[in-house]
């Protein structure tokens, strides 16, 4: 049955307002519908009687001439819906039972009872395109901030590299300068320390060689046993010490080797000993004292004194000598003795002396002149640092008018039932457990990553820690409008792959301009 809808235009011009619509055919497309000339197949590919309109057989290849019957599975069947928004379905499904048509026009048979909720459903999206687009208004408006603050930040960055890159060069000549100063001044230090230092110690060589003289005079007189002030070779051989072989006894080449004397020599005086034969044995050399175990670092007191008139003679010869009165005297001499070979009581050497006056001066004029150079170093080397701290904020993609520079610097935490999430704008993208732990780095700043069209949908942070036997982790951040920037959720779509949603104003768009119902309903 062939059945017409006609319908009054009155917003249409009058030619549209005076032609029939078969029932599922849009306004738009009504005027390839005349009912007194043949119908034009939309496809161009035959033409048919207009009786055939909508006489549920199917005669266009391309389902054209039924669109309001369910005779062409590739025919359009169209939903007016008026108070609400006009849609296209297959015409397959007009009179299926189910209704498809917020009006309910695609089941016009009637073996269903569809309930017109166009008006509802069309209040509904008003209320929610309303509210989108107060969210995108309010958005922009921040965005309108983030972007007069990202340009005024990268001019100003732009305009500190300039003053940076002046002043390193006006501190690079700074450095050279009082670098040169330095070595200027750092010679004559140098060349009056080492003249002390060297002062010094020949004062210690020479006090180390009066001691080692002292203990050389000392071990002579303790091996002349018959004080007759010679070593001879009955007195060397008493020295277990010297027995070379380990066979009991020093022998007498034994003793000739240690005395370095050939055969027809039998003793030494304290001349040949001191130059020839203490050298060889001070090394291992013991007193009869300390090879009766009295203790290594014990003093031993020597059985008599050596003097350049008399040579060694015993205390009891010197007896009549002045004595001392009491152990004071006697600790009072140590102590010289000690002082004059260059030690203290604790066997340790005596400090270098100060410097005098002249070369005290000249370390203060080179310790000046190295911390001026410090100084200056340390100021080139922050000014460097600075440079290279704007080159990487400068070489950063902020979008197309800086908008998104508001999130440099900035982190923001998404907290789920397992873990704590952050994500540090154009840094990096972090996991850490919510019952506590180490952090995990699931990736550092790489790229925008959105569509060609949209560039700016999508961030991705890259190179994260490998997860156990896979790759490394990654994070996509996906951005869209809103009011705050924050992350509204994260998933792990593929192992180690995952996923943050983010909102910002940063991605809020100008909304167009509001008309008072772009809903048009269809009479």
């Amino acid at each position: 049955m062939l059945v017409f809808v006609f319908t009054a235009l009155s917003l249409l011009s009058p030619c549209l307002a005076t032609i029939p619509r078969p029932r599922g055919v849009a306004i738009s497309m009504a005027s390839f519908y005349k009912p007194d000339v043949p119908f034009q197949c939309l496809d161009g590919s035959k033409q048919v009687p207009f009786e055939y309109v909508n006489d549920d057989y199917c005669d266009c290849p391309d389902g054209s001439d039924e669109p309001g019957t369910s005779a062409c599975t590739n025919g359009k069947f169209h939903c007016t819906n008026a108070g609400y928004r006009p849609i296209n379905i297959l015409s397959s499904r007009v009179n299926d039972g189910i209704c498809d048509c917020c009006d309910g026009s695609d089941e016009w048979e009637g073996n269903i009872e569809c309930v017109n909720n166009c008006k509802e459903l069309g209040r509904k999206m008003r209320e929610d395109r309303e509210k989108q687009m107060q969210l995108q208004d309010s958005g922009y408006k921040v965005k309108l901030q983030y972007m007069e603050e990202g340009k005024k930040r990268r001019a100003e960055k732009r305009a500190e590299m300039e003053t940076l890159e002046q002043s390193k060069v006006e501190l690079e000549a700074l450095k050279n300068e009082v670098e040169a100063r330095k070595i200027e001044v750092e010679g004559p230090e140098k060349e009056a320390k080492e003249k002390h230092e060297q002062a010094w110690k020949e004062v210690q060589e020479a006090k180390k060689a009066e001691l080692d003289k002292i203990k050389a005079e000392t071990a002579f007189y303790e091996m002349d046993e018959n004080k007759d002030n010679r070593v001879d070779l009955v007195e060397i051989k008493a020295h277990a010490q010297f027995d070379v072989d380990n066979n009991g006894e020093v022998c007498d080449s034994e003793a000739r080797e240690h005395l370095e004397i050939g055969e027809e020599a039998d003793h030494v005086d304290l001349e040949h000993f001191m130059e020839k034969v203490w050298p060889n044995i001070r090394d291992f050399y013991k007193s009869p004292a300390e090879q009766e175990d009295k203790g290594d670092n014990q003093e031993i007191e020597p059985k008599g004194k050596y003097t350049e008139d008399d040579g060694y003679i015993d205390h009891e010869e010197d007896d009549d000598e002045d004595e001392f009165d009491d152990d004071d005297d006697i600790d009072d001499d140590d102590d010289e003795e000690e002082n004059r070979v260059g030690e203290n009581k604790t066997g340790e050497e005596e400090a270098m002396p100060e410097y005098d006056d002249e070369t005290k001066q000249l370390i203060a004029v080179a310790d000046a002149a190295r911390k001026q150079f410090t100084d200056a170093d340390n100021a080139l080397r922050d000014a460097e640092n600075a440079i290279r701290d704007l080159q990487n904020y400068l070489n950063l993609d902020y979008g197309p008018n800086e908008e998104f520079s508001a999130l440099k610097g900035n982190c923001y935490e998404y907290t789920d039932r397992e873990y704590t999430y952050k994500l540090c704008g154009f840094e990096k993208a972090t996991q850490r457990p919510k019952a506590g732990g180490s952090e995990t780095t699931l990736g550092n700043w790489g790229k925008w990553e959105g569509t060609p069209e949209d560039k700016y949908a999508a961030q991705k942070y890259e190179n994260g820690q490998s997860c156990w036997n896979g790759p490394n982790r990654s994070v996509k951040v996906n951005m869209k409008c809103g009011l705050e920037n924050k992350v509204t959720g994260t998933s792990e779509p593929s192992r180690c792959e995952y996923a943050f949603d983010f909102e910002t104003p940063a991605r809020c768009t100008e909304p167009p301009a509001r008309a008072s119902d772009d809903t048009h309903d269809e009479l």
